[in-house]
């Protein structure tokens, strides 16, 4: 019955919708925070913008550098997955080459090709809030290449008032309806359409934890570098938007799929059965403004289905066969739900705060992004205008996860899931803070320095607490 009401949710909001970093055009940039964000930036449609021609193609360039420490703290004992306690430095790189093109009225279609290499902290395990977002969950010491993002994007125009479209990543300068029906096909990521926040989503610029760049408790379709094939449509009205999204998971967990065998080298994945293994969404938002500072809500429920195991069919096996065992004998196909809310406020002139509440069923294992079951975030940024140097940005914020008793456990028994596995737990919920500074050194050259402090890392009061120090480069060239 459950899964029946989740269903039939997403099936009303389809009837009604790098790791992102780019705008989604299905969102109304008009009444959006002026924030210290990239993700969804606030344009304000003019008479002249609007009325300018609009661009057939184009091409950006971004490249990001994080390095990240964490000096040795006091661990109790360790796993096959654990945060190495006696410290490390790591570093990671990616380059996103984009291209676009208007076929049509209405029409574009985008590239992504992506390249990264390096590695999260302990080949990032141990931390459910993870430090960095560029740390995917495949890490290399030679670079892969990937097309990341290749999709179509058709927008229908539904009258009314028009606003302009930025020349972005994946957005041709234009203009078009506020009012409109947006569907979009192919190759991206869930994130660069759904669970958006204007101070909070995109790591090269803004906070580098996972937790401020998606809902820590969504278990979003994706492979390890976070992009999958997928189709999702959006209706967009002045105050108010509503989207679905079908995407496909992955046949293994945490693994590439069917898709990475053409568009990735190295060619890796495998295809699953097409009705079995998915991911699906459905999100409400509701825009406003107080006092003449523009804020919005965002409400997501969510329904995956794959070959997972259940906690409570794991934990006998590790019983019987220790820390790690092989628990594919517990799986089937099966499904996992749950919920998220995304909230976002600018307080004064840039100056705004944000939260993320995330909730799931807590009983089958994690399959593409965390293993946490239940989260909720809030922070603050804030521009440098008040200082004088408007290009600057000052990010403050906290995060607190947990897991069900199912899950806990699970780990309590020896079980290994996608970031933790210390082969006990004494549990404790997983807090982290993060705090950033990030200016430019001379455009379009941006350089921040960052500070994580993490208490219980992957739910284990056993273990820290521990501390990440952080440095990025990050610059972008367009033509």
């Amino acid at each position: 019955m459950r899964v029946a009401i989740v269903v039939a949710i997403c099936i009303l909001g389809w009837g009604n919708p790098a790791l992102a970093g780019a705008p989604d055009p299905t969102i109304d940039t008009s009444s959006t925070p002026a924030a210290g964000a990239e993700a969804i930036p606030a344009a304000q449609p003019t008479s002249s913008a609007v009325n300018g021609p609009e661009q057939i193609w184009n091409w950006h360039i971004q490249n990001t550098d994080i390095g990240q420490a964490d000096p040795s703290f006091t661990a109790k004992y360790s796993g096959p997955q654990s945060l190495n306690h006696k410290g490390e430095v790591r570093e990671t790189v990616t380059l996103d080459l984009f291209a676009g093109v208007r076929l049509w009225r209405g029409a574009e279609a985008h590239l992504d090709g992506l390249m990264w290499q390096g590695f999260g902290l302990s080949k990032t395990f141990g931390i459910e809030a993870f430090p960095n977002g560029d740390a995917f969950k495949y890490g290399t010491y030679t670079p892969y290449l990937q097309v990341a993002r290749l999709f179509i994007r058709q927008t229908i125009g539904l009258g009314g008032e028009q606003e302009a479209v930025p020349d972005d990543q994946l957005t041709l300068a234009g203009k078009q309806n506020i009012s409109r029906l947006t569907f979009i096909i192919g190759r991206f990521s869930a994130l660069d359409i759904f669970d958006h926040n204007s101070y909070a989503q995109d790591p090269h610029t803004q906070f580098m934890n996972w937790a401020m760049m998606a809902n820590l408790a969504w278990d979003y379709p994706a492979d390890p570098a976070g992009y999958t094939t997928g189709i999702a449509v959006a209706l967009n009205q002045p105050k108010w938007a509503l989207r679905y999204g079908f995407f496909q998971m992955p046949r293994d967990k945490n693994s590439f799929t069917g898709d990475d065998q053409v568009f990735q080298w190295k060619p890796m994945g495998s295809f699953g059965p097409f009705l079995c293994e998915w991911g699906m969404m459905a999100e409400f938002e509701r825009r406003y403004s107080i006092n003449s500072h523009p804020g919005a809500i965002r409400f997501m429920p969510w329904l995956n289905e794959a070959h997972m195991a259940t906690y409570h069919a794991a934990i006998p096996i590790l019983e019987a066969h220790g820390v790690g065992a092989d628990i594919s004998a517990a799986r089937a196909f099966r499904y996992k739900y749950g919920f998220g809310l995304n909230w976002e406020q600018e307080v004064a002139e840039s100056v705004g705060v944000f939260s993320r509440l995330g909730w799931n069923d807590g009983r089958e294992e994690s399959w593409t992004y965390t293993d946490v079951n239940w989260t909720a975030s809030l922070g603050t940024s804030v521009k440098g205008d008040r200082w004088h140097r408007p290009a600057d940005t000052f990010g403050l914020a906290g995060v607190i996860s947990g897991a069900s008793r199912e899950n806990q456990k699970f780990l309590e028994a020896g079980g290994l899931d996608i970031l933790d596995g210390d082969g006990a737990l004494t549990y404790g919920s997983e807090k982290v803070v993060e705090t950033y500074y990030d200016f430019p050194i001379w455009e379009p050259v941006h350089v921040a320095v960052d500070y994580q402090f993490v208490s219980n890392p992957a739910f284990n009061r056993d273990r820290g607490p521990v501390s990440v120090f952080g440095l990025r480069l990050h610059w972008e060239l367009q033509g």
